[in-house]
């Protein structure tokens, strides 16, 4: 009987084999490189980022460059063929240890890896502990680990990481070397998503792939999931509105088009708007986010003359015309103070509409 190669998602499919492959992390790998062309790596390591950005990946790429068997002195890269490679890649090599430090939190746990760094790498040249969301470990935790982070045996390797580093005790940050991932920018998002996708011979609108960039926050990793989920969902096509469908998100016309009511001060046809928005399960949040960005793109257009988005041109216009500079101040301060508490209201329709009254309410004045 022929075995069916387990599905794949894009996130493990695509994950980088090479530093080569770190997207949008320029400095880190130069940083890397260097230090593996000079022979001059550390013990300890602290890969600190928001989520999404590369911490894990860049984890076992180190990990894969110091215990590849094929690479020569001088190289960089691992090969990405040897056994060691290959296990580390897919997290199961016996001596690179993944701890969860979100779940793993106590001294008893960071105990039992004092107790087995004394013991020499079983196939490998360095064992490796890579504990993730470090900043989760007890206090107890942190000092039972000082001793043996800033002197561990020679072929002992620990790499750190954590979205939260400021929580992490400067006793423990004093004895890593600091690495800081960056948030991944939209175009460079929107690149790699493009490459990969024709790679996977999957068609898409250029303006889908924009939108899933912005929407990533600069996690390539969420960027990933969420175009997965489109990949499901499109029949082999992402299109601009199947996106905004399945994220139950708001196109940019029928932005535009609220946004012109608001200007007209249409209050009527804003309630009835906003009521066929309700039951197509529209986000409400994410549509006053748009505002907000909206009015801060008007702010700098008013003070520059730049127009930055041509997506909301009509929008900005509009609203540039209509206010002066300190009007644009006042409405950006009454959307954000509405953002924090429409968390607060019985349902997000009912602390947008409040907020689009307030708008409504405020008289713009000369």
């Amino acid at each position: 009987r022929l075995s069916v190669e387990p599905y794949k998602v894009l996130a493990l499919k695509y994950r980088p084999t090479q530093f080569s492959e770190l997207v949008g992390q320029d400095t880190l790998v130069k940083t890397l490189r260097n230090s593996f062309r000079s022979n001059r790596v550390g013990h300890a390591f602290l890969l600190h980022g928001d989520r999404g950005v590369g911490k894990t990946s860049t984890a076992r790429l180190i990990a894969k460059a110091i215990n590849c068997t094929e690479k020569k002195d001088g190289d960089v890269e691992p090969c990405n063929t040897c056994s060691n490679c290959n296990s580390i890649q897919l997290g199961r090599h016996v001596d690179v240890i993944e701890m969860d430090g979100a779940s793993k939190t106590g001294v008893n746990d960071i105990r039992e890896i004092i107790e087995t760094v004394v013991y020499r790498a079983a196939s490998a040249k360095f064992k490796v502990y890579i504990i993730d969301e470090v900043h989760m470990l007890s206090n107890s935790a942190f000092n039972a680990l000082l001793k043996t982070l800033e002197e561990p045996p020679e072929h002992v390797k620990f790499i750190l990481a954590t979205t939260d580093y400021q929580k992490i005790p400067s006793t423990i940050l004093s004895r890593c070397l600091h690495f800081s991932l960056k948030k991944i920018s939209p175009s460079i998002i929107d690149s790699h998503l493009q490459n990969i996708l024709l790679e996977e011979n999957i068609k898409f609108e250029n303006k889908a792939i924009e939108n899933i960039s912005n929407l990533a926050d600069g996690s390539m990793r969420d960027a990933l999931s969420i175009t997965e989920q489109c990949i499901s969902h499109s029949e082999g096509n992402i299109t601009y509105e199947n996106v905004c469908k399945i994220l139950c998100l708001m196109p940019s016309d029928s932005i535009n088009k609220l946004c012109e009511m608001i200007v007209n001060e249409d209050i009527n046809s804003l309630m009835s708007y906003i009521e066929k928005l309700y039951y197509e399960s529209i986000d409400f949040k994410f549509i006053l986010e748009e505002i907000i960005s909206i009015l801060h793109q008007t702010a700098i257009y008013k003070a520059t003359s730049i127009l930055k988005d041509r997506t909301y041109e009509t929008s900005i216009q509009n609203f540039s015309k209509k206010y002066n500079e300190e009007n644009i101040q006042t409405l950006y301060q009454i959307c954000v103070s509405n953002l924090k508490d429409i968390e607060f209201a019985p349902n997000y329709r009912s602390g947008f509409e409040m907020a689009i009254i307030r708008i409504l309410l405020f008289t713009p004045f000369d």
